[in-house]
């Protein structure tokens, strides 16, 4: 199949950890569309309060999302798994319109098809004002460096 995105499952523990770090740089890209490539057409989301479905949908959430969280960055890191599933746990530090600086925490459930597209995600999310010298994610914008330490690394 030609959108297949590997790794694909049933997943390892290698594979599931892979899978992490690969939506992660995608999520860093801040590419809306690019995102949007690694879910099914008809992929179920959960995303705070909101409840929508289909790429486009995850496109246009994606791109309200950026322009609202601004300079983001994101860690997420495997926290379990079983053949087509995933959870991650994750965090992301952005500022608002206002400058004001954002650590969010949260957690995410995803499933698989056998094609390794993300038929359903569910996050909950919580956002906690940092000031601006609190902030634990200095990369360029852009994928977290090899060498950045992951959440357990930071001690968080």
């Amino acid at each position: 199949m030609s959108d297949a995105r590997p790794p694909l499952p049933p997943f390892t523990f290698e594979t599931a950890t892979q899978k992490a770090r690969l939506a992660e740089d995608a999520w860093n890209s801040r590419d809306p569309a690019r995102v949007a490539l690694a879910y099914t057409e008809a992929s179920q989301w959960r995303n705070r309060s909101e409840f929508f479905s289909g790429r486009a949908a995850i496109a246009d959430f994606l791109t309200r999302k950026w322009e609202k969280e601004q300079e983001y960055r994101l860690i997420k890191e495997l926290w379990g798994f079983h053949q087509h599933r995933i959870a991650v746990r994750f965090q992301y530090e952005y500022h608002d319109a206002a400058g004001q600086w954002f650590r969010a925490y949260g957690n995410e459930q995803w499933e698989f098809d056998a094609h390794g597209l993300m038929q359903r995600r569910e996050a909950s999310i919580n956002d906690v004002a940092i000031a601006e010298a609190e902030r634990k994610f200095n990369w360029p914008l852009g994928p977290r460096p090899a060498d950045h330490p992951g959440l357990t690394e930071l001690g968080m």
